[in-house]
């Protein structure tokens, strides 16, 4: 508290499962109750009007909002716009066409000093690209789809059955035009990362 230092606050919210927040600030003790403020914004931590909570799970029931800064990639909307548009407004790997719940996912991320350009994206529903970026599914260098075998031997319900084991060894979608379709070279890349997390 004296040095100004962010901390992360773990909430519970089950036996054994926290949700963390962070970062976040202590401005303030309450020695009597053995207890501090803490304050969920930096810019508000000189002006912080303390949060009273019965409980640490209280905060999930609470309607209050913070303003919070983001990093965000200047060029995704450009990016997204040009892979959905590759891929007929469809996902690459179940062909679903409903575009509000479908992402451009990079083959080779920016961190990794992938370019935004349509070669290095795939169309794909969230779902598939949270498992893809998991490393729950890959795509092989000829553009079959292959879901983990621990996954594909796991029993979930429907979601997991039809969604991620149903495109397991099917062929990915491609666009019309070959200039656009994902680039091979960082396919197998990005493969050899998904077969050394399997």
């Amino acid at each position: 508290m004296i040095e100004g230092k962010p901390l992360a606050w773990f909430v519970g919210v089950a036996p054994g499962t926290f949700v963390p927040i962070y970062p976040v600030w202590l401005v303030g003790e309450e020695p009597d109750q053995h207890s501090f403020v803490v304050a969920f914004d930096v810019l508000m931590r000189d002006e912080f009007q303390p949060l009273t909570l019965d409980h640490p799970v209280d905060l999930a029931a609470r309607r209050q909002y913070a303003m919070v800064m983001v990093r965000r990639r200047l060029h995704q909307p450009v990016f997204r716009r040009r892979v959905l548009t590759a891929y007929g407004s469809a996902c690459a790997l179940c062909n679903l066409r409903h575009e509000n719940l479908l992402d451009a996912a990079h083959i080779k991320e920016d961190s990794d000093g992938g370019h935004p350009i349509v070669p290095n994206g795939v169309a794909m529903r969230a779902i598939h690209h949270r498992a893809f970026d998991g490393n729950v599914l890959g795509i092989r260098p000829d553009y079959v789809i292959e879901v983990r075998q621990d996954v594909l031997e796991e029993a979930d319900g429907p979601t997991l059955r039809f969604t991620l084991q149903g495109v397991h060894a099917t062929r990915l979608a491609l666009p019309r035009q070959r200039a656009v379709r994902p680039d091979t070279d960082l396919l197998e890349e990005r493969y050899e990362r998904f077969m050394a997390a399997s």
